[in-house]
């Protein structure tokens, strides 16, 4: 009975540990790979550097897009986009068009 009081608390630390950290980084990584398999063609979207662009093209064989912005085109790795900062760009324009439907 004294081991099982003795192995209580790194039980404890080890679940406390899976439900605030590992478990949110789990749900993060898997909107991150959904974000990116949606992808389309004129999404507004911003990469981990800050640039912003619209898709212009994708490139299955190489796992890239295409972006143009306001310097021309560019092609990225997809993993260089970001899931968050894209939702931020692109939160403004979907409040803006359900306030328009609403009137």
């Amino acid at each position: 009975m004294d081991q099982l009081g003795s192995l209580l608390p790194l039980v404890l630390i080890f679940v406390v540990l899976y439900f605030f950290m590992i478990r949110p980084q789990m749900k993060k990584q898997k909107k991150e790979k959904s974000f990116i398999e949606s992808i389309k063609r004129g999404d507004k979207v911003v990469t981990k550097s800050g640039l912003h662009g619209k898709v212009a093209d994708m490139s299955e064989k190489l796992d890239a897009v295409i972006l143009e912005t306001g310097s021309g085109k560019m092609t990225f790795d997809k993993s260089a986009l970001s899931y968050e900062l894209s939702q931020k760009v692109n939160a403004p324009a979907k409040e803006k068009e359900s306030k328009s439907s609403k009137k």
